[in-house]
């Protein structure tokens, strides 16, 4: 009952524009929240954006807060596998009833703002504009204490900038999104720095220099507190653990934080964990430490997945979904810290507004082969196109070309189990992770 009713919900969201084509607009949403009951104004609200490593900071928000004690939710986007994994009440994906129900809820406030905008001359309300505020309206109806809120895209005109976060979060800012959010760092931090409202605090993981002009002169202009990664709260030690890292933090309080096990791959989880910590303090009012019980169990039960996601073994297969080439970058580094493979076969699949070549060219170090393949979108860039391109950023190595994901996977695991100390890595695309992660779950592979 709870796929079929979760099924449906999406199925009637993917009749609107997609959430890949959104509109800079915010006015339409807001109307549509005020008819709902306003349903943001119910809770406090973390707001994460950035570029890279929104997710997983806001699961590790999430997951500190949880640990508190609080009764949580958390959105984010795009689903993996199952459309609930967008909607999460206290670490668990919303049940299918309580999804219709919400989207029940705002049936008849969508028609009347579909007709207002048609009467304008405008397009009706969007998929991720109507997703959003049944997010809200879902955690206003579970009843939850505290909203962690991932942007989808940009900032300023995002369907999600119509809460008033309290605690306005950074990951780090980079390009991606250029058609829509612009040609330059600049540009898209500007656009991101649009989350801040006044009266928050802002906490910014370390940025480049663009970027943190940006956020510094939104914040001045606004009159709100900035906190930066490296000035005002540090990751201070970082270590190569079993299953993870072994991070140390100075807190935005001054707190030298005890060494705790973070169980994500990269050091670029650990910098994700520590701005996490400084979210959580600043949440909590910027004058205590999150206790160390409180630390060991929100990181003890974190999990983030699509990010180094073990999917099958003999041979090891995992999947991770950098679709861009700071992530790339982010996740060869963390395969090379994290990893002893001997030799590794990547299965790539590149949607096409994505920076095909820089992906390519992050990932070249780590590949020993690399597998193309057509992600399961209308988007998808051709695996010849892409071999094209991989002559020229992956020199050297065996490419293969692919149909399909299954044909694509059966063929890097044959290769990878025909000698010891090979595995296999599905990357490229969010959308791809989610292929890899059903197919391995469909095949049996017990994993995944």
């Amino acid at each position: 009952m709870s796929a079929t009713t979760a099924e449906q919900v999406y199925a009637e969201l993917l009749e609107r524009v997609g959430e890949a084509n959104p509109r800079p607009r915010i006015e339409p949403v807001r109307r549509l929240a005020e008819l709902a009951g306003s349903p943001q104004l119910s809770f406090p609200v973390i707001q994460v954006a950035g570029t890279n490593g929104k997710t997983s900071t806001s699961r590790a928000i999430e997951s500190l807060l949880r640990a508190h004690g609080l009764r949580t939710g958390l959105f984010t986007s795009p689903h993996l596998v199952d459309f609930t994994e967008r909607f999460q009440l206290d670490g668990s994906p919303i049940s299918g009833e309580a999804l219709t129900a919400a989207w029940q809820e705002l049936s008849a406030p969508l028609a009347i703002v579909d007709a207002e905008l048609a009467a304008a001359g405008h397009g009706p309300i969007t998929f991720f504009e109507a997703l959003a505020v049944l997010a809200f309206s879902a955690f206003a109806d579970a009843p939850v204490e505290v909203a962690v809120i991932e942007v989808g895209m940009g900032g300023e005109w995002d369907a999600t900038n119509i809460a008033d976060a309290q605690v306005a979060v950074f990951t780090p800012i980079d390009l991606d999104h250029t058609a829509i959010l612009g040609a330059d760092i600049e540009t898209i931090a500007r656009t991101k720095a649009g989350i801040i409202k006044p009266g928050a605090v802002v906490v910014s993981a370390e940025q480049d220099p663009a970027a943190i002009e940006e956020l510094t002169a939104a914040a001045e202009r606004l009159e709100t507190p900035l906190l930066v990664q490296g000035r005002h709260f540090a990751l201070t030690d970082d270590r190569l653990a079993v299953g993870g890292r072994m991070i140390s933090v100075t807190g935005t309080t001054g707190a030298e934080y005890a060494p705790t096990f973070v169980p994500l791959f990269g050091h670029h989880q650990a910098q994700n964990a520590a701005l996490a910590i400084a979210a959580v303090e600043t949440f909590f009012g910027g004058d205590r430490a999150v206790s160390e019980e409180v630390l060991e169990e929100g990181f003890g039960q974190l999990t983030s997945p699509g990010r180094l996601q073990l999917i099958g073994t003999e041979p090891v297969v995992y999947v991770d979904a950098a679709h861009n080439p700071h992530g790339a970058e982010a996740l060869a580094r963390a395969v090379a810290e994290s990893f002893s493979f001997e030799e590794l076969a990547l299965v790539v699949g590149v949607l096409a507004e994505k920076d095909a070549a820089g992906v390519l060219a992050a990932l070249a170090p780590i590949a020993h082969r690399v597998t193309l393949t057509p992600v399961d979108s209308p988007r998808s860039v051709a695996a010849a196109e892409l071999a094209a391109i991989a002559d020229t950023e992956v020199p050297g190595t065996p490419v293969e070309i692919a149909e399909s994901l299954p044909e694509a996977l059966d063929e890097a695991r044959a290769w990878a189990g025909r000698a010891s100390g090979r595995g296999v890595l599905v990357v490229g695309s969010v959308i791809l992770a989610g292929e890899a992660i059903a197919f391995a779950r469909a095949e049996g592979w017990g994993s995944a």
